[in-house]
């Protein structure tokens, strides 16, 4: 069972917001929010939030289920560019340069990992440590 969450106009550019979410996707959930807690970038305390409501989206369709049992992971993040304000930057000479504030949407779904997926990872795992 999936649960979504979705973050818009989160005003940050999407290129800064893409390197926190490159971090976490694939990952655990209790993984990402250890590497979400401790990551320095603005962006990484928005998606940290955004992966507790996830979360909390799925306690609310599995009600009887238990978080530290359902194996839960990042399936999907994106990053899409949200609205963009343009602004006027005075410039020399009566000229002004053009400043683009742009804004980004983040799209968040985590799934429980099923025990095909967990053998798959913990074969990668082992290959990697050898």
């Amino acid at each position: 069972m999936e649960a979504v969450a979705k973050l818009n106009n989160v005003p940050t550019s999407p290129r800064k917001m893409r390197l926190v979410a490159g971090l976490i996707r694939g990952k655990s959930v209790s993984k990402a929010l250890g590497i979400l807690k401790f990551e320095p970038n603005s962006g990484a305390a928005k998606l940290e939030k955004l992966l507790l409501s996830a979360l909390a989206n799925w306690q609310q369709k599995n009600e009887d289920a238990r978080v530290e049992d359902a194996n839960l992971f990042i399936k999907e993040i994106f990053v899409d560019e949200g609205k963009m304000l343009k602004r006027l930057r005075p410039a020399p000479q009566g000229r002004g340069y053009r400043i683009r504030k742009r804004s980004n949407h983040v799209t968040l779904v985590i799934d429980t990992m099923t025990e095909e997926q967990i053998e798959k990872q913990s074969k990668k795992s082992n290959k990697a440590n050898k």
